[in-house]
């Protein structure tokens, strides 16, 4: 569960009642896509004949650009996080990555389910020993990533999920 129980009225759109801005709406879905997009690669090594993830990373951006309505962008992102069903481990955290980052514009808070997912990918792809270094700093570089806009924004809200999110952003 990646979700929190009563809904940040930060992630939730000015015309839905939050306070979020379509601006930095579209800034969560494009670091989401970044943050799933560097870990893609995980996936693709290992079904690279399915494009489904890479689609997903697509039509996320497609609806940044006013392309794609919300609605296809969500379904492309439950089609990547179809093709994790069968897989573990690296690859099968990378699908999901990338289908947290088609939901985004649906609910803006799956932005920490693209950025979580991304680490736990980052994690499962080393040798044990490895992992917690290799977490660390995908978390670092996502960090990295993070718009001026939103920076404060994201920061607050890994610190308030961290512990349904894995504890993935202690970094």
């Amino acid at each position: 569960m990646i979700l929190p129980d009563v809904r940040d009225p930060r992630f939730v759109t000015i015309r839905r009642g939050g306070t979020l801005t379509d601006s930095d709406h579209h800034l969560l879905a494009l670091w989401a896509a970044s943050c799933a997009e560097h870990v893609l690669h995980l996936f693709e090594s290992a079904r690279p004949e399915d494009p489904r993830p890479r689609d997903a990373i697509a039509q996320a951006r497609a609806w940044v650009r006013g392309e794609v309505k919300m609605m296809q962008a969500r379904a492309a992102g439950g089609h990547a996080m179809g093709a994790a069903r069968d897989l573990r481990g690296a690859a099968r955290f990378a699908a999901y990555a990338a289908g947290q980052a088609a939901c985004v514009p649906h609910v803006a808070a799956h932005e920490l389910g693209a950025a979580a997912y991304a680490i736990k990918a980052a994690r499962a792809a080393v040798p044990n020993g490895q992992s917690e270094a290799a977490g660390r700093g995908e978390c670092q570089w996502q960090r990295d990533q993070l718009p001026t806009a939103i920076r404060e924004l994201v920061l607050d809200d890994q610190r308030l999920r961290n512990d349904i999110c894995w504890s993935v952003f202690d970094c």
